[in-house]
């Protein structure tokens, strides 16, 4: 089956280390992809060589078998896209500008378009002037999803939304995705990522720095583990574990972060007396800042 999006070496080199380098990047068809990172990172700068919109430095992006920059018409065609930095239609109403984009794509089903539109509660008989950044975003939600496309790129999509429209925007890119549609979206609101998103890719500093599905992601992030002792704390044996690290000793309390199984520090509690152990996975978000806290190297993507 043709990758929904690959990108070999991609590179975009704007010099001073910005930009984005060597990427290499698989999205299946029919998956939600999440592009963590904060500004800067390299994010709409990957969505706009996907896109076509800028020619890459060196290697290169396809969608569904397209070439990217050499088919980037097609590209366009194709797939649904909110940009990162919205364009300018000052006077226009949106009803104006939905029928100038629609008239690329084909044959446009109405009732889908209406449906869209009332979903976000967006008024097209306004001009584009008298929207608010929110309803703009909302209006390009609406263009991207139009012709129902097999692909959406969509580049920080809730910018500006408030929660309840964020509701909505979550429940479109599920049927979207149970749909067979495949959607890429950038993205620094961790929460979103976490509700909709099927694999996650963490770029720090123009890298990919990990990639993987929730659960792949989680298997490199170290549990948070307080023990309790009715003794003094054995902090020799502890410090001696494997995959044990961070730790901290506050009177009969010992805090650490553990990587890996639990077998070995069972094995190190027999006998003792405990009193309390407590076990607490990270967050998405706990990892994220422990790739850019620079206390800690990324592992490989």
């Amino acid at each position: 089956m043709t990758a929904a999006i690959e990108a070999t070496g991609l590179t975009k080199d704007y010099g001073s280390g910005r930009g984005i380098f060597d990427l290499d990047l698989v999205v299946e068809p029919g998956t939600v992809f999440g592009f963590l990172g904060p500004n800067g990172a390299g994010k709409t700068t990957t969505i706009r060589l996907f896109m076509g919109l800028i020619h890459p430095t060196r290697g290169s992006a396809r969608v569904f078998g397209l070439d990217c920059d050499r088919d980037a018409v097609e590209v366009k065609r194709r797939v649904g896209y909110v940009p990162g930095e919205l364009p300018q239609w000052g006077g226009l109403r949106g009803s104006e500008i939905v029928a100038y984009l629609a008239g690329p794509r084909g044959a446009i089903d109405e009732r889908w378009t209406g449906e869209l539109v009332d979903r976000f509660g967006l008024d097209l008989g306004r001009t584009y002037r008298e929207y608010s950044h929110g309803n703009k975003q909302k209006l390009a939600l609406v263009i991207a999803f139009l012709h129902r496309p097999e692909l959406a790129i969509l580049d920080e999509p809730t910018t500006g939304l408030d929660p309840l429209n964020q509701q909505a925007f979550y429940a479109l890119i599920r049927e979207q995705r149970a749909a067979g549609a495949t959607l890429f979206l950038s993205s620094h609101v961790l929460a979103e990522v976490e509700q909709v998103c099927d694999r996650v890719g963490i770029v720090r500093e123009g890298r990919l720095a990990a990639v993987g599905t929730l659960a792949e992601l989680g298997r490199l992030r170290a549990s948070h583990v307080e023990v309790e002792f009715g003794e003094p704390v054995p902090r020799e044996l502890l410090a001696a574990i494997p995959g044990l690290s961070d730790l901290a000793v506050d009177g009969h309390v010992a805090r650490f972060a553990l990587q890996g199984p639990f077998d070995a520090l069972v094995v190190a509690l027999a006998g003792r007396h405990v009193q309390r152990v407590i076990s607490r996975e990270p967050t998405l978000e706990e990892l994220f800042l422990r790739y850019y806290s620079g206390t800690r190297e990324p592992p490989p993507a």
